[in-house]
């Protein structure tokens, strides 16, 4: 049995990009905006009160339009880079006991997920899509996914 109040960290990988030759910033494409807008219209209200996004334009921009349907602060994060240590951000969440959004990329995000959930960083467990969000719990027993949505299946 899980207690309700276990903390819960969900992590976004950005809305899909423009091409680095239509724009060099890489900030979201109308398909990677429309994508997310369909995540946030699904989500039930979740009880965030932070999303915290790394530095790329993409990840900012998928990050203020998760915040603003969830009435939460964003916040520019640190070692959010695609190659950062995850180790950094599993430290951070063992701490932290409110539940908590991280937008960011690829390797990042699945480094994280796998270090979090099967102590193994360079063990692939998790399939993220550009859009996609995964919630994973923290349980007496460590931590568990408790749901996954992309935009493909909306």
């Amino acid at each position: 049995m899980h207690d309700a109040k276990l903390m819960k960290v969900y992590l976004v990988q950005h809305a899909k990009p423009k091409s680095k030759e239509e724009d060099p910033d890489r900030p979201l494409s109308n398909e990677g905006k429309n994508d997310i807008i369909k995540i946030v219209k699904f989500l039930p209200q979740l009880n965030i009160k932070k999303v915290l996004h790394s530095s790329k334009l993409r990840a900012q921009q998928t990050a203020e339009i998760l915040a603003k349907s969830l009435k939460a602060e964003v916040i520019n994060g640190d070692a959010f880079e695609p190659l950062a240590d995850p180790t950094i951000w599993t430290q951070r969440l063992d701490k932290e006991s409110e539940d908590v959004m991280l937008v960011g990329h690829l390797p990042h995000l699945a480094k994280l997920a796998s270090q979090l959930l099967t102590q193994n960083q360079e063990k692939p467990v998790i399939s993220f899509k550009q859009g996609g969000i995964v919630c994973l719990e923290k349980t007496d027993h460590g931590w568990e996914v408790a749901w996954m949505v992309t935009p493909e299946l909306l």
